[in-house]
């Protein structure tokens, strides 16, 4: 008699009173039942002992598995989450192995299942994103050939007190050299902000920044007076493309674990918030390993600028054969008898003139070029808007 899947507890209970009423031997039972008598008598056992619960099957799993993680692993493991709440699993394991070498530790997956089981994960809804442009930021081949900076998106405090958080970074190692809160996103307020990381630091080749102020401007030369002010320091501004935040996308991607650990939600004051941000700096650079640096913290990898910062800024020359002028107050420069506007942010800085046509003057500022100077027309062109003029002209005359 072959056993029915649904109530095999049932048939286990029949065989077992029709054994205790002595109409048959246990032999032929079994026999009908499709089971050994070793069988039997073991159900009759488990009965005698625990009733009918124990006709019930048990799970075949193992008491025991040889590669289960002990208690005081999964102990740690959860204990680290909880003192680095952003944290996922391939930071988790790349810490423990780098401060706890002697413990037994599990895979990244087995980490992973143990912050699920534990309810410590929330799924993250996958997006679709552009495909990322890697060329502004390939020259990053080493701490400080390039920094990053950027205000990370205000918000308010508890006591409603605004919150600009100032952040600098340096795009190879990561390393986060600056998150301060200022009173204003201009460069009275930034430029306390960037002179201490550099008397700190040193001296990078180029910063990457967005085009807004107080980084860029919409005027023809695009200068500002802090990228003045680092242009004479020796320092390229580089600015991304309008519209392509994914072109400084590292120091994106530490503005959104930034705005996790400190900003949600905010603190209840802006002092309590600084805390959060010194707090949070120490962590991001010392202890929380980086994917992207074989998993180790950015300052293993960071080392401080051979270009220290100068006790005085270097004099501004110019080839001996350029004409120089003096920018007014007023942004302008005086030339054959008329007044040509350059850039308000040069205003008392000489800039250089390079003659590359009868009536056309390249002007400079140091290393920057300003733009073209027409002198027929009296005006200064952004270089790319004048090479799209001498094209169509070609285009014209052809």
């Amino acid at each position: 008699m072959p056993w029915k899947e649904t109530s095999v507890q049932e048939q286990r209970f029949r065989l077992i009173e029709a054994w205790k009423e002595d109409r048959r031997s246990l032999a032929a039972l079994c026999r009908d039942y499709g089971v050994t008598r070793r069988t039997g008598y073991k159900w009759i056992e488990r009965y005698q002992a625990e009733g009918l619960d124990g006709l019930r099957d048990l799970s075949r799993a193992p008491q025991h598995h040889p590669n289960a993680i002990g208690r005081e692993t999964e102990g740690r493991v959860i204990a680290l989450r909880g003192r680095y709440p952003f944290w996922g699993a391939r930071k988790i394991h790349a810490w423990l192995k780098r401060e706890e070498p002697k413990l037994e530790l599990p895979a990244v997956s087995t980490i992973g299942a143990i912050l699920k089981q534990n309810g410590l994960t929330v799924p993250r809804k996958r997006r679709a994103t552009a495909r990322p442009n890697s060329e502004p930021l390939a020259h990053a081949q080493g701490p400080n050939l390039v920094w990053c900076a950027d205000f990370k998106g205000w918000f308010r405090t508890g006591d409603g007190t605004r919150i600009d958080p100032l952040t600098i970074t340096d795009a190879c190692s990561r390393y986060l050299l600056r998150c301060q809160t200022v009173q204003a996103a201009d460069f009275a307020h930034s430029k306390p902000v960037f002179e201490a990381a550099f008397r700190e630091y040193g001296l990078p080749e180029r910063i990457r920044t967005d085009n807004g102020a107080p980084f860029g401007s919409n005027g023809e030369s695009g200068l500002t007076g802090l990228t003045v002010w680092w242009t004479k320091l020796g320092i390229q501004p580089e600015r991304i493309q309008p519209g392509r935040p994914e072109q400084n996308g590292r120091h994106e991607r530490m503005h959104r674990t930034l705005k996790q650990a400190t900003a949600s939600p905010p603190a209840a004051t802006r002092r309590a918030q600084q805390e959060r941000f010194d707090q949070f700096q120490k962590e991001y650079n010392e202890q929380r390993p980086h994917e992207a640096l074989g998993q180790v913290p950015p300052a293993r990898v960071y080392q401080s600028s051979p270009r220290q910062y100068p006790a005085r800024l270097p004099a501004v020359e110019y080839p001996a054969v350029w004409p120089v002028r003096l920018v007014s107050w007023g942004g302008q420069i005086r030339w054959r008898c008329a007044s040509v506007f350059v850039a308000k942010a040069l205003e008392g800085e000489p800039v250089g003139l390079e003659q590359i046509d009868e009536h056309c003057w390249r002007v400079w500022f140091l290393n920057h070029e300003v733009g073209v100077l027409d002198e027929d027309r009296g005006k200064i062109y952004r270089p790319d808007r004048w090479a799209k003029r001498m094209r169509r002209e070609v285009e014209r005359g052809a």
